[in-house]
């Protein structure tokens, strides 16, 4: 029986509140979701970003010398090294630090002759015949007092890629992708292709770290089928796509019931690897490469290294034409240690050459040719260098205290050259660089602000030159 003359009690602010609570979540959770690009349909996180400043480079090529070239037998010439050669580097050189090994031997010339080449009349040994070039030589700015903090490989390869000794930053070509996006959606904006060593300190040198998984380096081989299981899964397109498309509504349904970082990735991923199912096989087609530029990078060369080191070159030319922002080449397995040549430094040091000099070469007159070095930054070089005095009677240890790397294109005055090390080629005396100032020069050549790219981790705006970095000036046209 109702009573007609009955009223509910008038709702109180607090059983309002309380009622609504769920609302309100929901028009918070509306507000959030126009803000996270899963979540509306806003573009990708590798879309083209713009510039802090007018960039000289659009792209970066990372030639990623592993296991430390000896700068004394490549690129930094020293006579006192022949005048000292067989004597005990303590009388001669002076107080020594020590080493990794601790194995000190006799001071030690280069085994190979050292002329001077090209206009630019920089130093090139004998195991550089293509280098040394004038084609080449005079396109490349020498920066011959790098250092590290660190003389063992992973620690030191973390710092060359992170500007950190410690696993888990993230890598230099994951910020550029962060900093600056890339210009082709359908491929990764930081692809390494491997030659067949992955370095001291694993896939983490290539890592995202805290940054999103969108911008870690993807590792292509070059070969057939570069990338595992990038082959469609199913035979009939409408198939594969409706695969992906139940992906997506799943995907989609878990960010619904709040934003995931991880989730939102993942996405990306399933995106850049569908597109990329039609674009890598189109890069790894060189039907359309002319037998002369094939035979240029040594494609046709009777030694294996030549050859693999050649295709990742070509290849890496390629990949920016395609507008991808940073490729990093690493070196293939030739016999010896990578450079790390504790022993055997002769063979092994010619290996390696023979494996990346030809290939290095067409790679700058090929980019020169076709205008794009212009744009193209390109980097040489190692984790450290090696000691001007022996380990053990053939060998060099590793040398954290100077060393030499080089750059070319895209911003950088060719045929300049920077600091120095001492008359033994032992440790850096004049513009004493590091890591950190390497990524603010690279970073300063594709528009960015080192100190004002930033994410915030952990409580704190993190940097990938950490709180130093200086710009190598000197090296910029």
């Amino acid at each position: 029986m109702h009573c007609n003359n009955f009223q509910s009690a008038p709702t109180s602010r607090r059983d309002m509140l309380r009622r609504c609570s769920m609302g309100f979540g929901g028009i918070a959770m509306s507000a959030l979701a126009s803000q996270q690009p899963a979540l509306a349909g806003i573009k990708s996180p590798l879309a083209p970003k713009a510039p802090h400043f007018s960039a000289k480079a659009k792209n970066v090529i990372f030639l990623y010398m592993d296991g430390g070239p000896s700068h004394v037998d490549t690129f930094d010439y020293k006579p006192m090294l022949e005048k000292y050669h067989g004597e005990d580097p303590r009388t001669a050189i002076g107080e020594l630090a020590p080493t990794q090994f601790d194995n000190i031997g006799k001071v030690f010339k280069s085994q190979w002759d050292f002329k001077q080449r090209g206009d630019s009349g920089h130093w090139v040994s004998d195991l550089f015949p293509h280098i040394a070039e004038k084609e080449v030589i005079d396109e490349i700015a020498m920066i011959k007092s790098m250092t590290s903090k660190f003389p063992e490989h992973t620690a030191a390869n973390y710092f060359l890629h992170s500007g950190s000794g410690f696993q888990g930053r993230p890598s230099m070509g994951a910020w550029f992708g962060y900093g600056l996006g890339t210009e082709n959606q359908n491929l990764p904006g930081f692809v390494v292709l491997n030659g067949g060593l992955i370095p001291p300190g694993g896939l983490d040198c290539f890592g995202s770290g805290f940054l999103p998984a969108a911008y870690q380096g993807s590792i292509f081989l070059p070969q057939d089928q570069p990338i595992a299981n990038i082959k469609p899964l199913e035979q009939e397109t409408k198939l594969q796509t409706n695969k992906l498309d139940l992906l997506r509504q799943l995907d989609g349904e878990s960010l619904s019931k709040g934003y995931d970082p991880q989730v939102e990735a993942a996405i990306q991923n399933y995106e850049t690897a569908f597109k990329m199912q039609t674009a890598v096989p189109d890069l790894m087609d060189l039907k359309g490469e002319p037998d002369s530029v094939k035979k240029m990078y040594g494609l046709d060369d009777e030694f294996e290294g030549t050859k693999t080191f050649g295709l990742q070159c070509l290849l890496a030319r390629r990949l920016v034409e395609r507008g991808v922002r940073f490729i990093e080449l690493t070196c293939p397995k030739v016999g010896g240690d990578r450079w790390d040549q504790h022993g055997n430094l002769v063979e092994g040091h010619n290996n390696n050459c023979k494996t990346v000099d030809q290939p290095i070469a067409a790679l700058i007159k090929d980019l020169k040719r076709s205008g794009l070095l212009e744009s193209t930054l390109v980097v040489w070089g190692g984790e450290f260098g090696r000691t001007p005095f022996a380990q053990g009677s053939n060998g060099r240890d590793h040398n954290p205290w100077g060393f030499t790397m080089w750059m070319a294109g895209g911003g950088v005055k060719g045929g300049a050259s920077v600091g120095q090390t001492d008359d033994f080629g032992y440790k850096a005396v004049q513009d004493r660089w590091e890591m950190h100032d390497l990524h603010a020069t690279m970073l300063h050549l594709l528009g960015v602000d080192h100190e004002k790219s930033t994410f915030r981790f952990s409580g704190r705006d993190m940097r990938l030159t950490d709180v130093h970095g200086h710009i190598m000036h000197q090296i910029l046209a």
